[in-house]
């Protein structure tokens, strides 16, 4: 028997992958306990039509991650450190102060874990930040940083 994944099943397979079992696996645990549907004619076409609503929602978002990055990628966002004579620098700027800059600054509300820094920015100076919007999309923010 033919049976439409409705969830995860250890072993077995994930949500939304046709399978085929035997019969009485299907019958006593597959479709009792909501896991499955069996795959008939009717059955299939749902999937496809989910399917496909899931793929065109899934190229919006990624379209519209897409439009944020190049918006972001001409942003730049200014900050200050304190430094003391000779130029040593007391604190450091991390990802979530560079996020409370952009929301401040340009009106836009970023996840600090969004933000890819590797190590707090010590130093005055220019930096590139890696913004991850989406798997697909990574967009670079400048950030220049002016000592006080």
């Amino acid at each position: 028997m033919e049976v439409i994944l409705l969830q995860d099943v250890k072993a077995l397979g994930k949500k939304g992958e046709i399978v085929k079992v035997s019969d009485g696996y299907a019958r006593n645990f597959i479709l009792p306990k909501k896991l499955g549907l069996e795959a008939t004619k009717q059955n299939l076409h749902e999937l496809n039509n989910q399917k496909a609503a899931e793929a065109k929602r899934q190229k919006e978002i990624l379209e519209e991650a897409q439009a944020l990055g190049k918006k972001i990628g001409e942003m730049t966002v200014k900050m200050t450190i304190k430094a003391g004579e000779g130029g040593k620098t007391f604190g450091s700027i991390s990802s979530k102060e560079i996020a409370a800059a952009l929301k401040e600054q340009h009106g836009m509300d970023i996840d600090k874990k969004k933000l890819q820094l590797n190590d707090a920015i010590k130093n005055a100076g220019s930096f590139t930040v890696q913004v991850k919007l989406h798997p697909q999309v990574t967009a670079e923010l400048t950030v220049k940083v002016d000592a006080v």
